[in-house]
């Protein structure tokens, strides 16, 4: 892992993020396939990236594989995920349903929430089983009140993990089926004859699955437009440099292209850290990927002081940003962009991914500047509320056809007109 002298030193690495469109027209082709020919397509598709066929009998997961799923997973991690969906559920359900409908003068205005009829939540499964993401995805939609919940996942050579499979269950799931990538992603979208079209398409991917949602946005919704995972970790030196690289290869793992960032002010305890990440690395089953993510993606970067960290930070706009720092309470407040922020040196980025209560599926690439974490209000609609009584409208009437007609919209200003008439 590189040490850089400086944030400037450091610009090109800095620059990546976000995903690559090089392969939009590859997406295209599968996105208009499923929407053409529906089950068939997906189907082809299946079979060339899972490795088998699926057909209409057989892309949903069966109560028979449920119930191996069930007896395949150990009791105490039953147990935990139990609890974690307890805790993740009761996060989300918080807040109130109902909107806020007042009633002033004989005027009524407000709002009324209502969640959407179909959610579809995108489960990764490309080289992990994600069953974290599983609850992440579905249980902010359980806690709208989603009617129906549907979730796809790649079954490598025609099998689920049965964990996922178990999550699935436990959290609520109506259908789990059986298919990955862009082409879920279209089925969702589009529905296919076995497939249902869902109104928000929510859920992690690769960069397939993230220029499906791109293409078929507007058709319907979705949750945000992520990439490759990304960790920034602001420390100083008092921290344990065992803690920080732990804390850096915990997403330098998960792929090639992910990205790990470290801004310190102490060039001495950079150089340790430098160390400490060479040493945890050798010990890691998935070396290979978190060495090359750490090589090409990852850098600790050197600089003045924790207010140039924050600035930084902002710019960057991480995923996951850690304060690993002993004040890191009063450095929260200059934190304006980030999907998720993690405090102190016993708060590491795993504990956001499995149990602690916010959702992990979180903007990349920059764009916490303007995506949010995924939550309950992304499988929400608000609808204006709005009554007039007749003296209400008799006294505000004459205004709004004062402003309708500036428009040269006489009808609008009749529809109010009318109701002047004594």
């Amino acid at each position: 892992m590189k040490i850089y002298g400086s944030a400037a030193e450091a610009a090109e690495i800095l620059r990546r993020g976000g995903f690559d469109d090089g392969r939009a027209d590859a997406v295209r082709e599968i996105v208009r396939a499923v929407k053409e020919r529906g089950d068939e397509a997906l189907f082809e598709y299946c079979e060339k990236f899972d490795g088998a066929r699926p057909d209409a009998d057989s892309v949903c997961v069966s109560e028979e594989e449920t119930e191996r799923a069930y007896a395949a997973v150990d009791a105490k991690l039953l147990g935990s995920l139990r609890k974690a969906i307890r805790n993740v559920y009761d996060y989300h359900a918080r807040a109130p349903h109902e909107g806020d409908v007042r009633t002033e003068n004989g005027r009524t205005t407000g709002y009324l929430i209502r969640p959407v009829e179909r959610a579809g939540i995108y489960v990764p499964g490309g080289t992990a089983p994600l069953v974290s993401s599983v609850l992440m995805g579905v249980l902010p939609a359980k806690a709208a009140g989603v009617p129906h919940i549907y979730a796809c996942t790649p079954a490598k050579n025609g099998k689920v993990d049965p964990a996922v499979i178990v999550a699935a269950k436990e959290c609520g799931v109506e259908k789990l089926f059986k298919a990955g990538g862009a082409q879920a992603i279209a089925a969702f979208a589009y529905g296919t004859q076995s497939v249902p079209k869902v109104d928000v398409i929510a859920g992690p991917g690769n960069i397939y699955v993230t220029l499906a949602k791109k293409e078929v946005y507007g058709i319907a919704g979705i949750d945000m437009l992520a990439g490759p995972s990304e960790i920034l970790i602001i420390a100083d030196g008092k921290q344990d440099p065992r803690y920080v690289a732990a804390d850096v290869l915990s997403q330098a793992e998960h792929d090639k292209l992910a990205r790990a960032l470290v801004l310190t002010d102490d060039a001495a305890f950079a150089k340790i850290l430098q160390k400490e990440v060479e040493r945890q690395l050798a010990l890691l089953p998935r070396r290979e990927i978190a060495e090359y993510a750490c090589e090409y993606s990852g850098g600790i970067i050197l600089v003045k002081d924790q207010e140039e960290a924050c600035a930084l930070a902002n710019e960057i706009a991480p995923e996951h940003l850690e304060l690993a720092i002993e004040n890191c309470e009063e450095l929260l407040p200059k934190i304006r962009n980030a999907g998720a922020v993690f405090l102190g040196r016993y708060t590491p980025e795993p504990v956001g991914d499995y149990f602690a209560g916010p959702d992990h599926i979180l903007p990349t690439g920059g764009s916490a500047r303007f995506f949010e974490v995924l939550n309950r209000d992304t499988f929400l609609r608000k609808m204006s509320v709005i009554r007039y009584s007749r003296e209400a409208i008799s006294e505000d009437g004459e205004d709004i056809v004062r402003l309708a007609e500036s428009e040269g919209l006489h009808a609008h200003a009749n529809a109010v007109r009318v109701r002047l008439d004594k």
